[in-house]
């Protein structure tokens, strides 16, 4: 995919994530929460030319864009969103946790697209 479908797609997941929390659906809103982050992440990635097809890929870019920017957001969302993904298995979360961590999958989203139109 280009960065640009990686970004829509970003933005179609985290469109749908809050679809399936309002359904009552909180794995299926926690995946796609984890989905927005990580093709956003995914978008960078390919952009700057960086790994971006395992997990750990989505790691080390969250942890580059950390370092680069200095904004320790960026990590601290991505765990969040990780969180998000760990839930789609053991759905523990509550709906207004999962709201909440939504949220802030919007706040790295918001932090990341600039990100983008700098390279």
């Amino acid at each position: 995919m280009t960065t640009q479908q990686y970004q829509l797609v970003s933005e179609h997941f985290l469109a749908q994530a809050r679809q399936e929390l309002a359904a009552g659906d909180l794995p299926q809103a926690s995946e796609k929460g984890w989905g927005a982050a990580t093709q956003m992440l995914k978008a960078i990635a390919e952009q700057r030319g960086w790994e971006h097809n395992r997990h750990r890929h989505y790691h080390r870019t969250a942890s580059r864009l950390r370092a680069e920017t200095g904004d320790g957001d960026i990590f601290r969302l991505f765990a969040v969103a990780a969180a998000l993904h760990e839930n789609f298995y053991e759905n523990d979360m509550e709906a207004p946790l999962v709201a909440e961590s939504l949220d802030d999958v919007a706040a790295l989203l918001d932090k990341l697209r600039p990100l983008l139109a700098q390279t």
